[in-house]
């Protein structure tokens, strides 16, 4: 029987404050939550933009939905009086980054899924995109690992327009005029071909793989542009960036403290292994008309 994770009336309370201020900065255009199940534990995988996209993924999922969210967050934000007690109240996972104890935000998580029946959002990037288009990166093995483990099904999830609110790496918010604000869910990601086999690095990366096609396939029709052969590889970005520094002092002028190595911010989803929901060194928005498309 699906255990109750969360508080009612804590929900009711952070519901009634968060959807008014949202529909005030955004226009909200949203596609595919038919592909939601209303019941049972599910998997939502989505793109990452801005630290801004928990709040806008929250308010689909729970309006358009009809799902709590859950995430995994950051555990120094089980420790902020009140946001803390929210975030214990209303199911949220903590995780400590760079410990073991990731891995028991994960076996968390699992119980969540197969024991309380919640639908959990993770980023299988595990951080902001790096992509200079902002399209979605290269990801970790952890959400497909994690799904396969469970039995639970994957939606992929993309969503456009939130970097103009709050683009990763600045602490400008921009809410007027009212931002446009895509979402597009997907059908559960088909990963029948990978259950019941070892889970084996390759297997994990081919899962992983269809994942983020899904992602990428549905960010694709949000923005009407087609999007590029190879996902941006956040690890290789990073040689190719130091291998262009010629002599240290280039490499100290050039190069200022990347928010990236320094981890995400202080506040928001966090995890690892596609848990987290981490910090970005300022992506850009070039690349695109910046409002993507119509909703067909």
């Amino acid at each position: 029987m699906a255990k109750q994770r969360e508080s009612r009336w804590v929900k009711a309370v952070v519901a009634s404050i968060v959807r008014p201020v949202l529909g005030a900065v955004t226009r909200s255009e949203w596609q595919g939550e038919d592909n939601i199940p209303r019941e049972g534990g599910v998997i939502l995988a989505a793109n990452h933009l801005s630290m801004a996209d928990p709040l806008t993924i929250s308010h689909y999922l729970y309006v358009a939905g009809r799902r709590w969210p859950t995430f995994t967050a950051k555990e120094g934000v089980f420790r902020i009086p009140v946001v803390g007690a929210v975030a214990r109240s209303t199911g949220q996972i903590p995780v400590k980054r760079g410990s073991t104890d990731a891995i028991k935000a994960l076996q968390e998580a699992e119980t969540a899924l197969t024991r309380d029946g919640s639908s959990v959002i993770f980023y299988p990037e595990g951080t902001c995109t790096r992509d200079p288009d902002l399209w979605p990166m290269a990801a970790r093995t952890g959400v497909a690992r994690l799904a396969l483990t469970a039995g639970v099904p994957v939606v992929p999830l993309a969503h456009w327009g939130e970097q103009h609110l709050l683009r990763y790496g600045t602490a400008k918010l921009r809410p007027f005029p009212r931002k446009r604000v895509q979402m597009a869910a997907g059908p559960p990601v088909d990963l029948s071909a990978y259950r019941g086999r070892p889970m084996t690095a390759t297997v994990l990366r081919e899962a992983t793989g269809e994942i983020m096609r899904a992602i990428t396939d549905l960010q694709a029709g949000l923005r009407g542009e087609v999007p590029p052969a190879e996902p941006y590889d956040m690890k290789k970005g990073r040689r190719t960036a130091a291998a262009g520094s010629t002599t240290p002092e280039v490499s100290a002028a050039a190069d200022p403290a990347d928010p990236a190595a320094a981890g995400p911010a202080a506040a928001g989803p966090a995890g690892e292994d596609g848990a987290k929901a981490a910090g970005d060194g300022g992506a850009g928005e070039h690349g695109s008309d910046g409002e993507g498309t119509p909703r067909r």
